[in-house]
């Protein structure tokens, strides 16, 4: 089990309360209920360094499937098995793959909005927020291409529905959290919706899961993407 605090790879805890944390990487001070049981905190800026690496990697791109993109991203060096980054990851494969089946987007223009927008959903959203920041990063992918903002109609309610459906897999799922399993959800959830309201068809994979063993609080079987259950495809 190869991941956990990044500092000394000891357990991490969650506080019921914020409490004044200084990162160990970059010193920068600030509020979390993160920390590992040895007192180690990194905050999230330090904890995604690199992520911007996959915008080079996304205008390359010519696969129209958004799992086989992100994991691509996983295997960079900047991702980790669990953290932030994957607030942003979900939405830039989806744009990328919806680029390439056919979609009409600035592709670089969004995957930079995705990346400031994702960014802003800290880690530990799914536990502290209910709502997990894969599902919320679908519903950012949608807003983007659909061009909502507050004022929107439909687009308005065109994302908050993805949000929806995503969380909804997400949730029945249940916990404890897993940044793969939960990205993993949402992107196909995803890309059922787009083909379902915008009449673009990405493509779509089983998936089978290369990452439990570094998840310490793998649940298994439960999974529905856990080698026990190679044979169910995720339809999403």
């Amino acid at each position: 089990m190869s991941e956990e605090c990044l500092i000394c790879k000891a357990p991490l805890e969650y506080l019921e309360d914020d409490v004044l944390m200084e990162c160990a990487i970059c010193h920068k001070i600030e509020n979390s209920k993160t920390r590992c049981v040895n007192g180690h905190y990194v905050c999230s800026k330090c904890h995604t360094k690199g992520l911007d690496s996959i915008i080079g990697l996304c205008l390359s791109e010519t696969s129209k499937n958004p799992i086989y993109i992100i994991e691509k991203m996983m295997h960079m060096p900047f991702c980790h098995m669990h953290g932030p980054e994957h607030h942003v990851m979900v939405g830039a494969a989806l744009l990328t793959a919806y680029k390439n089946a056919g979609g009409s987007i600035d592709l670089e223009r969004a995957l930079k909005e995705i990346i400031n927008r994702g960014s802003e959903v800290p880690g530990g959203s799914c536990g502290f927020w209910g709502a997990c920041g894969a599902g919320l990063s679908t519903g950012m992918f949608i807003a983007i291409i659909s061009g909502s903002n507050p004022l929107a109609g439909e687009p308005f309610a065109l994302s908050h529905m993805m949000t929806a459906r995503s969380l909804s897999k997400i949730g029945e799922i249940g916990g404890p959290r897993c940044c793969k399993r939960d990205s993993f959800l949402a992107i196909l959830s995803a890309v059922d919706y787009v083909k379902e309201n915008f009449g673009i068809e990405m493509e779509k994979s089983g998936v089978v899961c290369s990452y439990s063993a570094k998840n310490n609080q793998c649940i298994g079987k439960r999974c529905p993407f856990s080698k026990a259950n190679a044979g169910n495809r995720q339809t999403g």
